[in-house]
């Protein structure tokens, strides 16, 4: 048996050292003080202090937890990852979990309401991107569905037009048609449906300004006729045309174009 001859508190907040027999022994955290009703003058057996210097260790985790979650929403995996960097004890982990839940300092539905929100109106993502990356925390699959509910069609749509918009400004030096298979890709990568380009084009397309294009599309046939120059008639003509193509110039405007400057080209 060893008596508790001292308690004195740290300069750190909720910490405490613990004397034995005047001695020094250990520090614990106060919720392990009252845990234990440790006060001076107590008898310790082996196993009590045993049994108090885990509970301090699994304090210790606890508190750094909370530490990690006061800065944002985790999920329950994030935090486990967290609990395992910080090299907490196996044993400890699903205690420590347990009374996240219960605290409900660790919820994975409202984890996932919360970063769909977030997402929603803070970023132009789509349900898809969204979803995956609510994946890869390991959020099940029913707290993804219900959190993606609140992303409705006409925010999906809003979303999806302000990010058509940029994307158009991006591609705004591109054939007509290239920008709008551009602006269909980047809307799939980021995470919307294939058909929403189809529903917002009207409303999001700029207005086509035909000297842009046409003179987009001569600067570019010079270099292209240029570039197959080593082969001759039809066999040139047939590589131009498929290289314009290519590069999403209507095949009709080409033809127009090879028709009116026929006489100057080498």
């Amino acid at each position: 048996m060893a008596k508790i001859s001292k308690i004195t508190a740290q300069q750190r907040r909720g910490r405490y050292n613990l004397y034995l027999d005047g001695k020094y022994a250990f520090p614990v955290a106060e919720s392990v003080l009252v845990k234990f009703r440790l006060m001076k003058g107590q008898e310790l057996t082996k196993e009590q202090v045993t049994a108090i210097t885990t509970a301090d260790q699994q304090a210790q985790a606890y508190a750094q937890i909370l530490d990690y979650l006061s800065y944002q929403m985790r999920s329950e995996s994030e935090v486990i990852k967290k609990l395992h960097t910080l090299e907490t004890p196996d044993e400890f982990v699903e205690p420590i979990m347990a009374k996240l839940r219960a605290r409900r300092l660790v919820d994975d539905h409202q984890y996932a309401l919360s970063y769909v929100q977030t997402m929603m109106t803070t970023s132009l993502k789509g349900p898809a991107v969204i979803r995956q990356h609510l994946r890869q925390k390991k959020v099940g699959e029913n707290d993804i569905a219900a959190a993606l509910q609140n992303f409705t069609a006409a925010d999906q749509l809003a979303n999806a037009s302000k990010l058509a918009k940029k994307l158009y400004k991006r591609y705004r030096n591109q054939p007509t048609f290239r920008q709008e298979q551009k602006v269909r890709q980047g809307l799939m990568t980021k995470g919307y449906s294939g058909d929403i380009f189809d529903q917002i084009k009207d409303q999001v397309a700029p207005e086509e300004d035909p000297d842009q294009q046409a003179d987009l599309l001569a600067d570019q046939a010079v270099k292209v006729w240029h570039r197959y120059r080593r082969y001759t008639g039809a066999d040139r003509e047939r590589r131009f045309k498929q290289a314009m193509f290519r590069k999403g110039f209507d095949l009709d405007a080409v033809q127009r174009w090879l028709a009116e400057n026929e006489e100057g080209l080498s």
